[in-house]
């Protein structure tokens, strides 16, 4: 029972440490733009112009064209029932969809969205992003496996730590400016992470994005990063959010 609790408080005392060590942010919002309410936003990205959106639950997940300005939908196919859609990445002109549990997943021409090819992978599929020559996939745990764009193999993984805590949950990703931007599953923060061994640089707190009145009808967690390359804008929005939010990322005030 001393060692089990000795542990508690030795691993307590690392998250502590390494919190205080991590850079810390907050937000500025820019622009908020309109989102489907009935979006169960599950990957996100931005591409000349428009928004791809990969949405879940089983009989309800969707992969989607918008348009920024407005929230439309311009072009949408369904996800046979059976799969509960998770996240998305845009590379080669093509589209790759993850699958929760089913170990599944599914490549799209991306002007047509018509389906390619299924592929298979160990595990669950929760998150995507790439940096133009590779994958990244998160699986809830604090690995991301990092893969050939064309096979779509694992080529090798790393673990995600803050010092020496391992940081799970890591949901939708997205690259942003040379880092891995991670949404932290049940909660408001978003870790920045080095893809060369898995280091958080810094943690940005989303607390109070949405506000109080937003939340008058069902809301679920903050999961959703798109970032325009030629514009720097960051986009983030959330699980059947009524709004998707433009933000510049600021340091945070200490106390």
């Amino acid at each position: 029972m001393h060692k089990t609790r000795m542990g508690f408080i030795w691993m307590a005392c690392l998250l502590v440490t390494a919190a205080a060590q991590t850079p810390q942010y907050g937000f500025q919002v820019i622009h908020v733009y309109p989102h489907d309410r009935a979006a169960f936003t599950q990957g996100l990205e931005f591409r000349a112009g428009f928004l791809y959106e990969g949405t879940g639950l089983n009989g309800h997940s969707t992969l989607r064209k918008v348009k920024l300005e407005t929230g439309q939908v311009v072009q949408e196919i369904k996800v046979s029932p059976e799969y509960f859609g998770e996240g998305i990445t845009v590379i080669n002109q093509q589209i790759i969809e993850l699958t929760w549990r089913a170990q599944s997943g599914f490549v799209y021409e991306q002007n047509s969205f018509r389906r390619l090819r299924s592929f298979s992978y160990s595990g669950e599929g929760w998150g995507l992003a790439n940096d133009g020559a590779q994958i990244y996939m998160s699986d809830g745990t604090p690995e991301i496996r990092v893969w050939d764009p064309v096979t779509l193999q694992e080529k090798r993984r790393f673990t995600v730590r803050d010092g020496r805590a391992p940081i799970t949950y890591l949901n939708e990703l997205e690259w942003v400016r040379g880092e891995l931007y991670s949404n932290v599953w049940q909660t408001d923060r978003i870790a920045r992470i080095s893809p060369a061994d898995g280091r958080v640089l810094g943690w940005v707190d989303l607390s109070g994005l949405l506000d109080t009145a937003d939340r008058a009808e069902k809301v679920d967690v903050l999961n959703g990063i798109a970032y325009d390359v030629l514009g720097d804008r960051l986009f983030v929005t959330g699980k059947l959010w009524p709004k998707l939010f433009e933000i510049k990322i600021v340091p945070k005030a200490r106390r």
